[in-house]
């Protein structure tokens, strides 16, 4: 597994995010911290950041870049 580390920021629900992330392919657990706006993805293949950036804008909230995988 390949784990990715992403900075989101109004972030109000976790739910909505692992959804759109999920779909991506070669996900295969999604972590959402609310509080921290981190999110951590391990997945099977290394992800485009274009990907990610689409599918956490679909959700509603910002895009903020790769993030330190501990917070």
């Amino acid at each position: 597994m390949i784990e990715h580390g992403y900075a989101v920021s109004g972030m109000s629900c976790a739910q909505s995010v692992t959804e759109e992330i999920t779909v991506l392919p070669g996900v295969a657990e999604v972590d959402v911290d609310v509080a921290t706006g981190r999110v951590l993805v391990r997945a099977e293949t290394t992800l485009t950041e274009d990907d990610v950036r689409a599918a956490i804008e679909e959700a509603g909230f910002t895009y903020e870049g790769v993030a330190d995988l501990v917070p």
